[in-house]
Parts: C-alpha cells; sequence; structure tokens
C-alpha cells in the first residue's frame, strides 16, 4: 500500500451512533465535496479481537469495555480514502475528539455531542493510517482508479 503524495491513505470508522442516525450520506458527502477519493468501502461488524489491537492505547483503561461494547453495538462503516495530505485533512474535517466543543463546520461539531459517540474516527497521523488501513482492508478490497475531477482539486506540479 502506498501512503506517499496522492496515493497517501487514511481509514474512517463512521461508528454506530452514527448508523443509527442515518448520517452516512451525509459524512461520506463532505469527504467526497473536499476531493478526497474514496479507495475502500465496506460495512462490518467489529469483534473483541480487531477493537482491542485498534484501541491497544486505551485497551487497559476502565472505560474500555464501555468503548467496546458500543463498537459492537452496530455495524459500521469502513472508508479508505485518498489523497495528498490525507491524512491531515480529514482530521481537520472530522473535528477533535471531544465533539462537544469541536469547530463549527466539522463533522463531530456539527453532527455530535459526545466523547466516545462522536460518530467517526479517523486516523491520526500517517504511521497510524499505515497500521489501521490493512487492520480493516485487505488488498484486493482497495481500488487503484483515476479520478478525472483531480484536475480541478490539485494543480499539475502537486499531481505529480
Amino acid at each position: 500500500m502506498n501512503f506517499t503524495g496522492l496515493s497517501e491513505k487514511t481509514l474512517i470508522l463512521i461508528k454506530p451512533d452514527a448508523i443509527q442516525r442515518a448520517l452516512v450520506g451525509e459524512i461520506i458527502n463532505r469527504f467526497e465535496r473536499k476531493g478526497l477519493k474514496i479507495v475502500g468501502l465496506k460495512m462490518m461488524r467489529l469483534d473483541e479481537a480487531v477493537l482491542r489491537e485498534h484501541y491497544a492505547h486505551i485497551a487497559g483503561k476502565p472505560f474500555y469495555p464501555g468503548v467496546e461494547r458500543f463498537m459492537m453495538s452496530s455495524p459500521v462503516v469502513a472508508i479508505c480514502l485518498e489523497g495528498l495530505e490525507v491524512v491531515a485533512a480529514v482530521r481537520q474535517i472530522t473535528g477533535i475528539t471531544k465533539a462537544r466543543v469541536a469547530e463549527a463546520g466539522s463533522i463531530r461539531g456539527d453532527l455530535a455531542m459526545s466523547v466516545a459517540c462522536n460518530v467517526i474516527h479517523a486516523s491520526d497521523t500517517v504511521e497510524n493510517a499505515m497500521l489501521e488501513v490493512p487492520r480493516f482492508f485487505s488488498e484486493d478490497e482497495l481500488y487503484d482508479y483515476s479520478r478525472t475531477d483531480y484536475l480541478h482539486v490539485y494543480t499539475e506540479d502537486e499531481r505529480e
């Protein structure tokens, strides 16, 4: 998987609260309007093993069992996005984790109030994206294709 230039990739998980609130289309629309390319998209149920790996940094915390129950309460939508500096762009669009103080205009700022029920997960660094994308997508679930609108999203020197 290439994680450089226009082929930098990041992981998005649309969480159970967004699924239950029918926000999937609106969330995807924000990324598409920005000019980011969807290279992988699927609905899936998460199990304990993948959640413990994904949330290893908080798995020992007292609140972790609640996070695990929440993330297993309904399917999630996993998305792999690609673009120039896509991790940073997605983090800005997503907003900070504590949704009730996230900037208006961001996904969390507009659509959520909670820390856990904040509608979306997004890789926080390129290095984490490189671990997270393959955790949720196999190589054959990611698609390489040309976007004709890239001529109007990026300048020529950015596309090279």
